[in-house]
């Protein structure tokens, strides 16, 4: 039953999200609601997904207004010799990234605003990060 809950709310999440981005000016713009600093999973569904897909191969809703296809992250580890790339995850989630989909070096188009939900307590964001790296660490392909 929680299953069917949280399915039915990501995707209703992924579906407004996808309904209110704007795609004027070539920029697209998804809603950032704030989640919970301990749900690496709720973070990952709400900031991630509907770019990188629920599933994390980089086939969310949002993915064909981007100028470069998202990353696959599901074979983040496989990539990296098998070993999971937590370092490099943590800093391009503290530190963004010049991918050309992600636009600015923020991480990635809500970069702005997850930044300012953080700025008055840097242990919170720590454990955003950590949490959200953790959580992708457990979409990778065996």
């Amino acid at each position: 039953m929680l299953k069917r809950l949280l399915v039915t709310a990501l995707t209703a999440t992924l579906a407004v999200g996808m309904s209110y981005a704007d795609q004027s000016n070539g920029k697209v713009t998804i809603p950032v609601n704030k989640t919970a600093a301990t749900s690496g999973k709720q973070m990952y569904a709400g900031y991630c997904a509907p770019c990188h897909g629920v599933d994390g191969k980089g086939q969310g809703p949002v993915a064909p207004a981007l100028k470069t296809p998202p990353t696959d992250l599901t074979v983040l580890g496989r990539n990296n010799h098998g070993k999971f790339p937590d370092t490099h995850i943590v800093s391009v989630l503290q530190n963004g990234t010049n991918l050309p989909s992600h636009g600015t070096a923020d991480m990635p188009v809500w970069g702005p605003i997850l930044g300012k939900m953080n700025q008055s307590n840097p242990q919170e964001r720590a454990l955003r990060i950590s949490n959200l790296s953790r959580y992708l660490e457990t979409l990778q392909v065996k």
